[in-house]
């Protein structure tokens, strides 16, 4: 059984990283003169972007994993009884 405390540390590191993936996604980075490149046939930020996108997807489903949800809200917690 997993602890509340390690699997709550394990959703705020994916929060944080899936935030940190949004902010790379933007291509505020690039110069307005800068040569386009092409990565997998798509503009190089285009890419970027996709990317950090499918990484926020894995993220989500990890960090929805590892949140304990309870079918009966009023029942209290096992941490909660103890």
């Amino acid at each position: 059984m997993k602890s509340a405390a390690r699997s709550r540390t394990a959703y705020f590191l994916c929060m944080i990283a899936i935030a940190l993936l949004y902010v790379v996604s933007v291509p505020w980075y690039r110069d307005v003169d800068e040569p386009l490149r092409l990565w997998f046939g798509l503009p190089d930020w285009v890419s970027v972007a996709l990317l950090c996108y499918v990484g926020v997807a894995i993220l989500n489903g990890i960090a929805w994993s590892v949140v304990e949800i309870h079918d009966h809200p009023d029942e209290p917690d096992e941490s909660e009884a103890a």
